[in-house]
């Protein structure tokens, strides 16, 4: 596939830089980002408000944190054999089919109160648990598809340009995560009710993941996707793991470690900010609820994420990759005890999500510390393996921090280690996050390797 030449100095930058390479890539890559728009409007509109959903809907903190571990199980079984299949079949023909699961997985979590009412064959299913069903249709395109689009980028840059291809796009998936969560906001802000308002917010979503799907279809030029082996099964996975490039052993070591972190709190937040700090907005004219208010917290992070992904992915080309990763890896850590510790104020909480958003700058150079080091036409095989295998440690996160958050117990610690009572609750789930975490950070610290491109 032909790399595309921009005729810039590649010492030049400036604010809308990723931008005009964004337009001047290939056919495929500008597809693919639009496609990414779109998902990730639908994606991010409804996924973050899932867990309040839930609560809502009568589940508990464990099972809060078990549909979390749920979804980790997903995002560690689905890119893999994603990534496998769209080496064999092609990107266009996988990723069509990934975004129709998706789009009826919306729909799923749209109908999920009336099947819980109606039941079934005579029998009471809560509504919270098609939320469960409907969570391995609804990621079918970013966690099956994950391999497919790595793998797409992978082929239309060189590789010391990893970093700000990927920024390219990201950026664009970013303004779907900014512009989700403030649609989702608008929608609940003119609704009596959390219920009916997010029920409008999934009718979106849908709308969004159907135009998404027949323009990605019909747009993406297939005649020069690349086709690799076809998926030779346990046999092709015990393969792929043993020829994992060795930059990539420390890296996921520790990134497994920030994600089990980040996993074990995370379907929290919104619950957190609506339940335990219970901080809406006035100001401006405005009054908003907390759920709305969340909304807009998501949309401050994603600003935040847009403004500094491509200077920092640029900077990186200068630095090399390693500190612009750990960067995202640290404000992962930290931002969990920040969080839980917070006054009730709602501009402390726009503080402390825009420190969040700086996690999303190092997620360019992450991706190309990933997909860099593959060969050519298995990028999506390597992207799966490396995804298999972190999202695997990571399944039980949420389940343990789900444990945490919702038990009723203490323990009494002996004198030697400080004679501390420590109780079950959010502060200690956050808490033991933030610590597991920083150890991923020191980790990096010490053991991550840099990408040969940008050494």
């Amino acid at each position: 596939m032909t790399r595309v030449a921009t005729g810039r100095d590649p010492e030049s930058f400036d604010l809308f830089a990723s931008f005009r390479q964004f337009f001047a890539l290939e056919r495929e890559v500008l597809v693919l980002s639009l496609a990414m728009l779109a998902f990730s409007l639908s994606f991010q509109m409804t996924s973050r408000y899932v867990p309040e959903y839930m609560r809502v809907l009568g589940a508990g903190a464990g099972v809060i944190g078990l549909y979390g571990s749920v979804g980790n199980l997903v995002g560690a079984v689905y890119p893999y054999p994603g990534g496998a299949l769209s080496d064999r079949v092609g990107s266009r023909i996988a990723l069509t089919g990934f975004a129709v699961l998706t789009t009826v997985g919306f729909g799923l979590w749209w109908l999920a109160p009336e099947l819980g009412a109606a039941g079934v064959a005579g029998r009471v299913v809560p509504a919270w648990a098609w939320i469960f069903l409907g969570l391995f249709l609804a990621q079918a395109w970013k966690s099956l598809g994950l391999g497919a689009t790595f793998a797409i980028v992978k082929q239309s840059v060189p590789p010391d340009r990893l970093a700000m291809g990927f920024a390219s796009t990201e950026i664009f998936r970013r303004v779907g995560f900014l512009l989700g969560p403030l649609f989702a906001a608008g929608l609940l802000a003119v609704t009596a009710t959390f219920v009916d308002g997010f029920q409008r917010v999934l009718l979106l979503a849908i709308a969004f993941g159907v135009v998404a799907t027949v323009a990605q279809h019909h747009l993406y030029d297939a005649s020069e996707d690349t086709v690799g082996d076809s998926f030779a099964g346990l046999a092709g996975v015990r393969r792929d793991l043993r020829e994992m490039p060795a930059t990539l052993r420390p890296l996921l070591v520790a990134d497994t470690l920030v994600r089990f972190a980040n996993g074990m709190v995370y379907v929290f937040f919104v619950i957190v900010v609506t339940s335990v700090l219970e901080v809406g907005f006035r100001g401006f004219g405005v009054a908003l609820r907390p759920d709305a208010f969340f909304g807009v917290l998501l949309g401050v992070e994603m600003v935040v994420a847009v403004l500094t992904q491509a200077p920092v992915s640029k900077l990186a080309e200068r630095t090399g990759l390693k500190p612009v990763v750990g960067l995202g890896f640290l404000v992962y850590a930290a931002f969990p005890v920040l969080l839980v510790n917070a006054p009730a104020d709602q501009w402390v909480l726009v503080a402390l999500f825009a420190f969040s958003g700086l996690r999303f700058a190092g997620l360019p150079a992450h991706k190309a510390m990933i997909v860099g080091p593959a060969e050519q036409d298995a990028g999506g095989r390597v992207t799966g393996t490396y995804y298999l295998l972190r999202n695997t440690v990571v399944i039980p996160s949420a389940a343990l921090g789900g444990w945490l958050y919702g038990s009723d117990w203490s323990l009494a610690l002996p004198a030697a280690v400080g004679g501390w009572t420590v109780s079950a609750g959010p502060g200690l789930a956050f808490g033991l996050a933030t610590a597991v975490g920083l150890v991923g950070v020191g980790y990096f610290a010490v053991y991550g390797r840099e990408f040969e491109a940008y050494a």
